[in-house]
Formats: structure tokens, sequence, C-alpha cells
């Protein structure tokens, strides 16, 4: 039997085009990214997540020379609030790259781990949160939820 999975998301040309409250989420990111510790992949990441009391907590991705000891901005911002026992749920993520790998047509996406991470979250709050996703024509793609992304998440 064939089965057929189907998601949908959300594509804006300019950040203009975003809301005020994304605005908002997207800069913070853009932000954090020059926090990021990339010396060896050159690619700097930042994450934002905007949660329910429109606090803002940031993540950039952290690399070492141990490979794979580093960490991903998404997972530094989710275990960051994490670890912070925010209880507030997060309403959204923004994520922003920049550095070689992102070229001017590519879409930007997360790895597999940071999106396993994105699904534990929305688990633990019982409600799919905003994923917000700057490629590298400065554009976005904007998701309703992980599902979205990985559709057979772990445990699931």
């Amino acid at each position: 039997m064939k089965k057929e999975f189907k998601f949908s998301y959300q594509y804006v040309n300019s950040v203009d085009e975003l809301t005020a409250e994304q605005q908002k989420t997207v800069s913070a990111a853009e932000k954090a990214a020059k926090n990021a510790y990339a010396p060896y992949s050159r690619f700097k990441v930042g994450a934002a997540l905007l949660l329910k009391d429109d606090t803002i907590v940031i993540g950039s991705n952290q690399e070492n020379k141990a490979y794979p000891t580093g960490l991903c901005a998404e997972r530094v911002a989710l275990f960051s609030y994490g670890a912070q026992q925010k209880k507030q749920g997060i309403k959204s993520i923004a994520i922003v790259g920049d550095g070689d790998l992102l070229k001017a047509g590519d879409i930007f996406s997360p790895c597999g781990a940071c999106r396993q991470a994105m699904a534990e979250y929305t688990d633990m709050q019982g409600e799919s949160f905003e994923i917000i996703l700057k490629n590298g024509d400065g554009s976005f793609t904007i998701f309703e939820g992980i599902r979205h992304l990985l559709p057979f998440i772990f445990g699931s």
C-alpha cells in the first residue's frame, strides 16, 4: 500500500513581508549569529525563540576542535530555554545562517538533530510553534510546526 505525506509552508520574499513579531525574532537570530563560534566551518548560525510572554531566548552555533562536541544554534537556544525552566511556552523560532555553505538560491534548513529537539519541545509544551528560516537570498520559509519538517518524529 502506497501512502503519501504532504506538507505546507509559507514563502516570503523579504523581511518587510514578515509580521512585526516575526521581524523581531529574525533580528534577534541575526544578532545571535554574530556570537557564533565557527572557526572550522566558517558558517555562523543564530537562533532565537520568541516565548509567549514576548521574551527572546537566543543561541548560536558553538564549534569545537573535538568534533562533534560542538552544538547547533537551535539546540543552544532550546536547551537554554529548558535549563532556565521557562514554562511560558514557545511561540516561534527563527533560524539564520551566514557563510559560504548557504548559497543565494539555497533554502536554509535545520539538521536532523535540531529538528528532533524541536519535536521534543513541541511535545513538552503540547502544541506546535512556528519555524522561520532565512534563506540564502534573504527570503524566508515559514512552517507552522515541526511536523512539516520532520514527519516521522522519533518516538511518535
